[in-house]
Formats: C-alpha cells, sequence, structure tokens
C-alpha cells in the first residue's frame, strides 16, 4: 500500500514528492537540470525519518519512472 503525499512549511520550504510505503517514507526532489542546485529540506529531515532521499533530474528520471 504506498499513499503519496507532498510536503510544504509557512515558509516555503517544501518536498515535491513523498511515497509512504509502510510506514517508510521516500522523498524527492524534481529539477530538470542535473547541475541546478537542488536538496531535500534539512526540516523535514528532521522532523521525520525517511528510508530514501532523492534528486530526481534529466539523466536519472528514467529509473526512477522503471523504464530504464
Amino acid at each position: 500500500d504506498v499513499k503519496s503525499h507532498f510536503w510544504r512549511t509557512s515558509q516555503q520550504q517544501e518536498i515535491d514528492y513523498i511515497e509512504d510505503i509502510e510506514g517508510n517514507l521516500h522523498t524527492y526532489e524534481f529539477t530538470f537540470y542535473e547541475k541546478k542546485k537542488k536538496q531535500i529540506s534539512k526540516t523535514f529531515i528532521n522532523a521525520y525519518k525517511t528510508k530514501t532521499n532523492e534528486i530526481i533530474n534529466n539523466k536519472n528520471y528514467g529509473s526512477f519512472l522503471g523504464i530504464e
């Protein structure tokens, strides 16, 4: 059972996509360009225990979608 979520604080920190798979949180940030600096919110990581944290970009999106 997978539940999908989005997270944002009043200070506009956000997580683009969160999958909750049997209580394990997997976080994803999306950016088109791999060289563009993007990171998972430290506020979120400090508040919630995550299983994985990934940045998805134009070089690795195929594996995220399961087409590579």
